[in-house]
Order: C-alpha cells, then structure tokens, then sequence
C-alpha cells in the first residue's frame, strides 16, 4: 500500500476505486482499517482514500511531541489529497477524524466539497469546558503509557481491532492532536458552505448532544442518528450506515 512522507514523517494510506475522492480519517487509537466495511460500497462510485494518522497503525510514530498536533494532521491530509491528485474531496471522519474533518475544512475550505462528521463533537467553545477534555486526554496519555497496547481490547468497535506498532505513539497523540487548544473549530461551524452529514449512533450517549448541536449550527446540514449502533456506527450497524452515506452523496450530487 501506498506511503508519503511529509516533513520526515511516513504516512499509510489506502486508495480505492473510482470517481471522486472521499477521505475518511479514523478515530483516536484506531486506524484507517476501521472503515473496511465501507471500502465495497463507497468504492463504486468514489474514490475511497483512508489512511493511518502520525502514531498510528502503520505510519510512523515520532518521537518529538511537536510533531504531534492540529495543524500537522490537517496538514497531512492535504498532503495525502495531493498524492492520490485530488484538488477537492469529500472529507470526513469519525470522533477525532471528524473533529480533524472540521478542522480542515476551516483551513482548506476551497478543497472540500462535503463534509461527513460521524460520531463527533466540535470542541468547546467554554475555556473550563475546554479545559476539562484536555485535563482527560492527558490522563488517557497517561494510561498508554503506565498499560501498553493492552488497553486497545477495553475499547470501543474501531479500537479493538486495531494494531499499533507501540502505545508511546498514542500517547504522544493523546498530548498533541486529541487535546484542544481554541475554539476555532466550533466557531466555524455556521460558515460551513458545502453538504455536510452530521451521523451519530443513537446509543453513542457522550456525542448525542453534540450531534444535535453541529446539525442546528451547520447550514442546511443533514442528521442521521443510527438505531443500534454506539460509537462506530459503522461498525455496529454497516448496512444502516452505508445506506445513509450512500444516500447523502447521492442526494448531494458529490
């Protein structure tokens, strides 16, 4: 499978199909494996590009936590965008690849012709809000680090199966890119000027808030909550997710 390097660091990445490209970024200590389940369906009538974020999976894992953040991961995809010869995607993600997914947009809004946020919240607008998911994410850097890979079987779906090369790569993310630095990314969500699917599974309590939250703020932007499913809708209920992304990209003639 493909790799690029950008700025001395390998990135993995998978390319599927035909037609136009959609990249879909994986959540927080999973890897692009986690979309398996959509490459048939998406495939058809898309490019279907996933890949592995620094720290992750097969890419490389650095060992310098500056190389570890927003901007670099946003700066990655478009460097994966320009490898497969993509101007504009479809970008989305799940949990942490669709934060990231928004995140791009308000950077590379003139590449993006839609957006799929799954099982995701926008960050936090309120300091102490803030402050409070960081003071986590540092604690969960500390738990890679004091447990190993182990912790990946006490995950959700799109975890469980994951494999990771070492747990200082998640941990040095767990710093870097799951922590939050401004509410950028929540302030953006009523520019938002392309189709967006805000996908949640209905028994994904943490994010449902947060997925009526996206949907009244992003203009025209449509919701799906899937019965069944938790944190990975698209794991827990495939057909029901690929269904509502199939019909959203048909429907938004992307």
């Amino acid at each position: 499978m493909p790799t690029l390097t950008r700025d001395g660091v390998a990135l993995h990445y998978e390319v599927h199909g035909a037609g136009p490209v959609i990249l879909l970024s994986h959540g927080y200590s999973s890897t692009g494996e986690m979309w398996r389940g959509q490459i048939e369906p998406l495939s058809k009538t898309h490019t279907l590009v996933t890949w592995d974020m620094r720290g992750h999976g097969q890419s490389d894992y650095p060992e310098d936590p500056a190389a570890y953040s927003e901007a670099a991961t946003v700066a990655d995809m478009a460097a994966i965008l320009d490898a497969v010869g993509a101007d504009k995607a479809v970008i989305g993600g799940l949990s942490l690849g669709g934060y990231m997914s928004l995140a791009f947009n308000r950077v590379h809004l003139e590449r993006v012709t839609a957006l799929l946020i799954i099982d995701t919240g926008p960050g936090y607008r309120n300091d102490a809000a803030r402050d409070g998911w960081n003071a986590n994410a540092l604690k969960t850097a500390e738990r890679w680090e004091r447990d190993g890979l182990a912790r990946l079987a006490s995950g959700s779906a799109e975890t469980r199966t994951s494999r990771h090369r070492n747990a200082e790569g998640l941990a040095l993310a767990a710093r870097g890119m799951l922590t939050q630095r401004d509410a950028g990314v929540i302030n953006s969500l009523p520019t938002i000027g392309v189709p967006a699917l805000v996908l949640v599974g209905a028994e994904d309590t943490p994010f449902l808030a947060a997925a009526d939250y996206m949907a009244a703020k992003i203009p025209g932007a449509k919701k799906v909550v899937i019965d069944g499913a938790g944190h990975a809708a698209n794991i827990d209920q495939p057909g029901a997710f690929n269904a509502a992304v199939v019909g959203f990209l048909a429907g938004a003639g992307v």
